[in-house]
């Protein structure tokens, strides 16, 4: 935005007007690029928010398109090892399993935070705009684990109404659903 350029003609202003103006310039370019990049960074919100419920699901999802063709925005760099990507989908399958049992511990334990913010800022830097990868991730992180809180609290409520196998079901079908539709519209077709 070029605040000089608003009038027809700044050689007529006077010196402390233009001053002024030139001064105010890199506030409203600071105000333009951070609009821009809060809304470039949806996606990388968005993965935190399904990495607070599950925490394998952000990767598994990417791992899946990426094993599909699908290209990332952002530089992807572990999950395009075929090890990596299959190791990704096979963790986040496993979580959907082991997510059932009785003994399975709350997500709110030091693992299972370390797990969230590995996987939501992995997930959260491949989906921002490439440059942009570190905000993503930071995006992402800062999603996930407040919301982890959050989606335990509604998790022990419905498991008081339904059960632990029931609430996780739907859980899984909602989480699963929100992360995998995510995934296909923030990733394009053929590979970069």
């Amino acid at each position: 935005m070029c605040i000089a350029a608003a009038s027809p003609s700044t050689d007529s202003l006077p010196k402390a007007e233009l001053a002024g103006r030139a001064a105010l310039r890199p506030v409203f370019q600071r105000q333009e690029l951070f609009t821009m990049k809060l809304s470039s960074l949806l996606p990388s919100a968005l993965i935190g928010a399904v990495a607070s419920a599950r925490s394998m699901t952000p990767m598994a999802t990417i791992a899946a398109a990426r094993a599909a063709g699908r290209s990332t925005p952002g530089e992807l760099v572990l999950l395009d090892r075929p090890v990596v990507k299959l190791g990704a989908m096979a963790m986040g399958v496993g979580e959907l399993f082991g997510d059932k049992m009785k003994t399975a511990p709350d997500r709110t334990v030091f693992l299972g935070l370390l797990a969230r913010v590995m996987s939501a800022g992995i997930a959260g830097a491949a989906l921002a705009p490439r440059g942009h990868e570190k905000a993503g991730a930071a995006v992402a992180v800062g999603t996930a684990v407040p919301l982890a809180y959050a989606t335990l609290a509604a998790r022990k409520r419905a498991m008081t109404q339904i059960g632990q196998t029931r609430s996780g079901l739907i859980e899984d079908a909602l989480i699963v659903a929100a992360g995998a539709a995510l995934v296909a519209f923030a990733t394009r077709a053929g590979r970069a």
